[in-house]
């Protein structure tokens, strides 16, 4: 099975839950990336029992036996964590300017974080509700644009912004490819300083909150993710998270969280 055509890249697209054997082992905690890619070259890796040499070899890693010199390794137990990212911490397993990451937030305490992987990424500046899980089928769910997941955020921008302003951004920014739309925007609080608002979004496009504002002339200063599908992040303290059942999973996203055929 090859997949759909990637339109942006010309490339197949994985069926859903697939990833590539490098990246199933560096989502399961045992190698990087780059050190995955080199151990599977070399031959010691094994899918199934058979000997593998092809890092983008498609795998589901929930599924797949995989072994690295002959040990098995086994994916970590099913677990997601909702954390309240802080500002200036990095969605990334690893990065080379050093910055921490919000693994590193969680295993401050001494927490496991093994095959924890995020569904989407909140970039530097931007804090409020992530989740992290093991399980890289859901975290595929839940940021796939097709699951139109609601996404809501706690917006400061620079400037006063009107009524006009925000019907703007409910009606869309841009053509094609690059078209942006917030599904919903109120404005809590304006002056000619700054204005409070709550944005809406069902897509969540790279930076595009920040994109959105700034084709309408205003900087974003301060942005929060409050609620994503039926979660919302309450008195949650930056650095902060909650344990996850399958239970709030399901009640938070239906069918997007685990389908009927699961």
């Amino acid at each position: 099975m090859t997949g759909r055509p990637d339109r942006r890249s010309g490339r197949a697209r994985r069926p859903a839950g697939h990833v590539a054997l490098n990246r199933a082992l560096s989502k399961l905690g045992i190698l990087s990336r780059s050190r995955a890619a080199a151990a599977i070259r070399d031959g010691r890796v094994r899918v199934d029992g058979r000997i593998e040499t092809n890092p983008g070899r498609s795998v589901v890693p929930e599924r797949a036996r995989i072994s690295v010199d002959d040990v098995p390794e086994t994916a970590a137990p099913w677990r997601t964590i909702l954390l309240h990212k802080p500002r200036g911490v990095v969605t990334t397993a690893s990065d080379p300017q050093k910055r921490p990451t919000v693994f590193d937030v969680v295993a401050r305490e001494g927490d496991d974080v093994r095959g924890l992987v995020a569904a989407g990424r909140l970039d530097l500046a931007t804090t409020g509700l992530l989740l992290l899980t093991t399980d890289t089928q859901l975290a595929n769910r839940l940021t796939d644009p097709a699951s139109a997941i609601p996404r809501v955020y706690a917006v400061t921008v620079r400037g006063r912004v009107t009524p006009g302003d925000a019907a703007r951004l409910e009606q869309g920014i841009g053509r094609g490819a690059s078209r942006m739309t917030a599904s919903r925007v109120t404005i809590r609080k304006a002056s000619g300083r700054e204005t409070h608002l709550i944005v809406e979004l069902h897509e969540g496009k790279n930076r595009e909150i920040r994109r959105l504002f700034d084709a309408i002339g205003h900087d974003v200063t301060r942005l929060k993710r409050v609620a994503f599908g039926g979660l919302e992040l309450g008195d949650l303290a930056p650095g902060q998270w909650r344990e996850l059942s399958r239970d709030d999973v399901l009640r938070a996203f239906g069918d997007a969280g685990f389908p009927a055929d699961r």
